[in-house]
């Protein structure tokens, strides 16, 4: 799997070092990607997913995996997190 944020989809990017005598090189600039388990109070199961401590924060400042997903607009969620959001309203429309 690629480098990328499976909640916001954010990847790597590219750039350059330069050095004091302004020489170029390549390199990366690599999202800080760490694993993590959430919980979905309305499908009743875990998500295993690797994403960046920044939206890790913002889900849990949101008040977990579903109000997030359901505030956030889908052309800043990443496929994984449009399945898992799909998944959830359909279950809602299911229990009302």
């Amino acid at each position: 799997m690629a480098r990328m944020c499976q909640i916001t989809g954010k990847k790597a990017m590219t750039g350059n070092n330069v050095s004091h005598a302004n020489n170029k090189s390549k390199r990366r600039f690599l999202p800080n990607l760490q694993s993590a388990k959430f919980y979905s109070i309305s499908l009743k199961k875990y998500f295993n997913m690797k994403i960046t401590v920044r939206a890790m924060k913002t889900v849990e400042k949101n008040g977990g995996i579903d109000t997030y997903l359901l505030k956030t607009k889908n052309r800043n969620l990443a496929a994984e997190a449009l399945k898992i959001k799909r998944d959830i309203i359909k279950n809602q429309k299911n229990d009302s």
